[in-house]
């Protein structure tokens, strides 16, 4: 059975491998939620580093730039707090014993209700960052919830009312989003080291705008896609996991 729309929680965290994964993930979710009073906290977990088809491209430039443009795309979400930065070196993210501290300390320090993520098990996924991510985000709230793992954070546990994981082969929950398309869409443009990589834009050229227009409604249609089973005009789907 498929569920939607979860009554907005008071505050959500959003972990992503890179920058712009939580915007293509749950962009929109997390826009309409940060409207309706949501605290909206964002935690990327590798500098983004690689993220750049040029061999000529300077890496630690790369990474001040992706930093500043996922900030703006979480201000264009609605975005309350300021986003964490794990800054694990891209395409190197391991989910061992060192990074799932970090994320339990994210946990029991932003103590949200609901957690979106990556979701580990999909199949045939190629990308090691996003399989890890994800798995550091299932196994992160295990060591929140609990009191005997890491305690010496200097934060209490806390255990989230529910997990939603994006990009998932079974989607069971599905959120509407079709009054905060645009600023999904908005969010994911300021992302622009990424037009290239990731949109499929060429970095110059009179083709430019329609390539970006080819985006805008690549994106409108996969929303449209994913809510059309429930009859939503637009929707971002999810593997709900409740009772953590």
């Amino acid at each position: 059975m498929t569920t939607t729309d979860l009554e907005t929680p008071q505050r959500a965290l959003a972990v992503g491998a890179h920058p712009d994964d939580i915007e293509f993930g749950c962009g929109a979710t997390l826009a309409k939620w940060a409207a309706a009073g949501c605290e909206i906290h964002h935690l990327v977990c590798t500098d983004g580093s690689r993220g750049s088809w040029s061999p000529d491209e300077d890496p630690t430039s790369l990474v001040a730039t992706r930093e500043a443009e996922q900030r703006r795309a979480a201000r264009a979400l609605g975005g309350s707090a300021e986003v964490t930065f794990l800054r694990w070196p891209d395409g190197e993210l391991e989910s061992g014993l060192r990074q799932r501290w970090q994320v339990c300390a994210a946990i029991r320090r932003t103590r949200p209700d609901v957690v979106l993520g990556h979701d580990p098990w999909k199949r045939y996924r190629l990308h090691p960052d996003h399989r890890n991510a994800g798995f550091l985000v299932t196994d992160g709230i295990v060591a929140a919830r609990d009191p005997l793992f890491f305690p010496e954070q200097a934060w209490p546990p806390h255990r989230p009312t529910t997990l939603l994981l994006f990009e998932a082969d079974e989607p069971d929950h599905l959120e509407e989003v079709s009054a905060t398309v645009d600023a999904k869409i908005a969010a994911l443009l300021e992302h622009r080291s990424q037009l290239h990589t990731t949109m499929q834009v060429s970095p110059a050229g009179s083709a430019r705008d329609a390539e970006i227009a080819s985006f805008i409604d690549r994106v409108r249609t996969r929303l449209g896609s994913s809510g059309a089973p429930a009859g939503l005009a637009a929707a971002e789907a999810f593997k709900r996991v409740d009772n953590l």
